[in-house]
Protein backbone atom coordinates (compact mmCIF):
# COMPACT_ATOMS: atom_id res chain seq x y z
CA UNK A 1 0.00 0.00 0.00
CA UNK A 2 1.10 3.47 -0.73
CA UNK A 3 0.40 6.49 -2.69
CA UNK A 4 -0.74 6.68 -5.97
CA UNK A 5 3.01 6.78 -8.19
CA UNK A 6 4.79 5.68 -4.57
CA UNK A 7 6.30 2.49 -6.51
CA UNK A 8 3.53 -0.54 -5.43
CA UNK A 9 3.42 -1.69 -9.00
CA UNK A 10 6.89 -1.77 -9.28
CA UNK A 11 7.28 -3.54 -5.92
CA UNK A 12 4.59 -5.90 -6.63
CA UNK A 13 6.03 -6.93 -10.18
CA UNK A 14 9.46 -7.84 -9.11
CA UNK A 15 7.95 -10.18 -6.20
CA UNK A 16 5.78 -11.94 -8.36
CA UNK A 17 8.90 -12.78 -10.30
CA UNK A 18 10.19 -14.19 -7.56
CA UNK A 19 7.56 -15.80 -5.48
CA UNK A 20 5.35 -18.45 -6.23
CA UNK A 21 2.19 -15.95 -6.08
CA UNK A 22 -1.04 -14.48 -7.91
CA UNK A 23 -0.67 -11.12 -8.61
CA UNK A 24 -3.67 -8.27 -7.93
CA UNK A 25 -3.82 -4.96 -9.20
CA UNK A 26 -6.23 -2.10 -8.05
CA UNK A 27 -6.22 -0.99 -11.81
CA UNK A 28 -6.63 -3.91 -13.29
CA UNK A 29 -9.79 -4.61 -11.08
CA UNK A 30 -11.31 -1.28 -10.89
CA UNK A 31 -10.72 -1.45 -14.82
CA UNK A 32 -12.74 -5.39 -15.03
CA UNK A 33 -15.60 -3.90 -12.68
CA UNK A 34 -15.86 -0.38 -14.41
CA UNK A 35 -15.88 1.59 -10.90
CA UNK A 36 -13.35 4.69 -10.86
CA UNK A 37 -14.94 6.55 -7.78
CA UNK A 38 -12.22 7.21 -5.42
CA UNK A 39 -14.74 8.97 -2.68
CA UNK A 40 -14.44 7.13 0.53
CA UNK A 41 -16.90 5.17 -0.02
CA UNK A 42 -15.79 4.02 -3.69
CA UNK A 43 -12.39 3.22 -1.93
CA UNK A 44 -13.78 1.13 0.68
CA UNK A 45 -15.77 -0.48 -1.91
CA UNK A 46 -12.76 -1.39 -3.70
CA UNK A 47 -10.55 -2.50 -0.75
CA UNK A 48 -14.11 -4.87 -0.02
CA UNK A 49 -13.58 -6.04 -4.20
CA UNK A 50 -10.22 -7.11 -3.58
CA UNK A 51 -10.72 -9.42 -0.83
CA UNK A 52 -12.89 -10.83 -2.46
CA UNK A 53 -10.86 -11.45 -5.74
CA UNK A 54 -7.86 -12.37 -3.44
CA UNK A 55 -9.82 -15.43 -1.90
CA UNK A 56 -11.27 -16.45 -5.37
CA UNK A 57 -7.56 -17.47 -6.07
CA UNK A 58 -6.44 -21.08 -6.18
CA UNK A 59 -2.83 -20.20 -5.27
CA UNK A 60 -2.06 -19.75 -1.28
CA UNK A 61 0.06 -16.51 -1.83
CA UNK A 62 -1.70 -13.37 -3.70
CA UNK A 63 0.29 -10.27 -3.90
CA UNK A 64 -2.47 -7.33 -3.86
CA UNK A 65 -1.59 -3.59 -4.94
CA UNK A 66 -3.43 -0.81 -4.07
CA UNK A 67 -3.26 2.20 -2.62
CA UNK A 68 -5.39 1.17 0.53
CA UNK A 69 -5.71 4.90 2.44
CA UNK A 70 -7.56 4.34 5.01
CA UNK A 71 -7.40 2.17 7.80
CA UNK A 72 -10.79 0.83 7.48
CA UNK A 73 -9.97 -0.82 4.01
CA UNK A 74 -6.65 -1.97 5.13
CA UNK A 75 -9.13 -3.49 8.11
CA UNK A 76 -11.15 -4.61 5.21
CA UNK A 77 -8.74 -6.69 3.08
CA UNK A 78 -7.14 -7.88 6.35
CA UNK A 79 -3.96 -8.37 4.79
CA UNK A 80 -1.50 -11.33 6.28
CA UNK A 81 1.14 -9.16 5.55
CA UNK A 82 1.36 -5.58 4.97
CA UNK A 83 4.29 -3.48 2.76
CA UNK A 84 3.99 0.32 2.75
CA UNK A 85 5.97 2.14 0.41
CA UNK A 86 6.65 5.24 2.10
CA UNK A 87 8.54 6.55 -0.61
CA UNK A 88 7.12 10.22 -1.50
CA UNK A 89 4.91 12.80 0.46
CA UNK A 90 2.59 13.64 -2.92
CA UNK A 91 1.28 10.95 -4.71
CA UNK A 92 1.52 11.72 -8.36
CA UNK A 93 -2.48 12.03 -8.47
CA UNK A 94 -3.43 14.42 -5.67
CA UNK A 95 -6.92 12.45 -4.57
CA UNK A 96 -5.09 10.71 -1.38
CA UNK A 97 -2.38 12.99 -0.23
CA UNK A 98 -4.34 14.47 2.12
CA UNK A 99 -6.31 12.07 3.48
CA UNK A 100 -3.88 9.06 3.07
CA UNK A 101 -3.73 7.92 7.16
CA UNK A 102 -0.59 6.26 7.17
CA UNK A 103 -0.60 2.77 9.46
CA UNK A 104 -0.25 2.39 12.65
CA UNK A 105 1.76 -1.26 11.71
CA UNK A 106 3.24 -2.93 9.20
CA UNK A 107 5.20 -5.29 8.21
CA UNK A 108 7.46 -3.90 5.99
CA UNK A 109 7.96 -0.17 5.36
CA UNK A 110 10.26 0.97 2.33
CA UNK A 111 11.44 4.25 2.51
CA UNK A 112 13.73 4.04 -0.01
CA UNK A 113 12.94 2.09 -3.24
CA UNK A 114 15.53 0.15 -4.17
CA UNK A 115 14.53 -2.21 -6.29
CA UNK A 116 16.83 -5.64 -5.76
CA UNK A 117 17.74 -4.75 -2.11
CA UNK A 118 14.25 -3.99 -1.11
CA UNK A 119 12.76 -7.21 -3.04
CA UNK A 120 15.16 -9.81 -1.61
CA UNK A 121 14.70 -7.88 2.12
CA UNK A 122 11.13 -8.15 1.96
CA UNK A 123 11.38 -12.05 0.42
CA UNK A 124 13.76 -12.99 3.25
CA UNK A 125 10.86 -11.42 5.87
CA UNK A 126 8.26 -13.44 4.37
CA UNK A 127 9.92 -16.56 4.20
CA UNK A 128 11.09 -15.68 8.20
CA UNK A 129 7.37 -14.90 9.10
CA UNK A 130 5.65 -17.24 6.87
CA UNK A 131 5.00 -20.69 5.96
CA UNK A 132 6.33 -19.84 1.81
CA UNK A 133 6.56 -22.30 -0.36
Amino acid sequence: MGLPGSGKTTLAAELTKHLNASWINADKIREKYNDWDFSKEGVLRQAKRMREVANKQKNKFIIADFVCPFKKGRSLFDPDYLIWMDTISKGRLPTFDDSFEKPEKCDFKISNFKSKDSVNQIIRDIKNKMKFE
